[in-house]
């Protein structure tokens, strides 16, 4: 068989790890945000008011949020973590804070944060899909590959609907070469959340492989 360039599969696990607020809010993973020229208004508008909200009153946690998430939306990373950090401080169990703050990081490549604002939001909610992973993200980019795939494993197994987990499997037997089961990976990504980001990602990297096994 032929071996696919790593390039795509690269690609994959980048959007998969430094996708923003998508870490609760949103699908797990994410294209890179479109350069500002090309950004609506309204969202320029409610940037810069969200900013100057916060730069009034930086004690409203709700606004500090938001502001992060847009951030990491907008690949300012370093910002999403000023700002998500602060609302953690006040806020140090919120399940949102958390892996939203740990996505900022892992687009930082501080890994090893990231990793364990994953496991304290799983010690309050054992099993969250969404925690859970982010946190195997995180392990297969640090080169924890075995343990990155147990844990997505374990997600499927309680949550079969977890697309986030088919999507990052995907890129791991694409990663391995294995490119039948990552095609099958992507599709049921395909199928769980057809207007997803993930599923986006998906048809593209299914169609990149197809021409690699027929």
């Amino acid at each position: 068989m032929k071996r696919l360039p790593l390039v795509p599969v690269l690609l994959a696990i980048a959007l998969c790890v430094a996708s923003a607020a998508q870490a609760a809010d949103k699908p797990a993973a994410k294209a890179p945000a479109k350069p500002a020229a090309t950004t609506p208004p309204a969202e320029v508008d409610t940037l810069a008011l969200l900013e100057k909200a916060v730069a009034k009153d930086s004690t409203k946690i709700d606004n500090l949020y938001r502001l992060g998430v847009m951030y990491i939306d907008r690949d300012r990373p370093a910002d999403a973590v000023t700002v998500l950090g602060k609302a953690y401080e006040k806020r140090p169990k919120d399940i949102k804070l958390m892996v939203n703050l740990g996505a900022a990081h892992d687009a930082l490549g501080h890994g090893e944060i990231a990793q364990g604002l994953y496991k304290k939001a799983l010690d309050i909610v054992p099993g969250d899909s969404v925690a859970s992973c982010r946190l195997a993200s995180s392990l297969y980019v640090s080169g924890k590959q075995q343990e990155s795939v147990d844990i997505l494993r374990g997600i499927i197994q309680r949550t079969p609907a977890a697309y986030c987990a088919y999507f990052q499997l995907g890129v791991a037997f694409a990663d391995a070469g294995i490119y039948r089961d990552a095609i099958r990976m992507w599709q049921r990504v395909v199928e769980l959340a057809p207007n997803s980001p993930e599923a986006l990602s998906a048809q593209e990297s299914i169609t990149v492989l197809q021409k690699f096994v027929q």
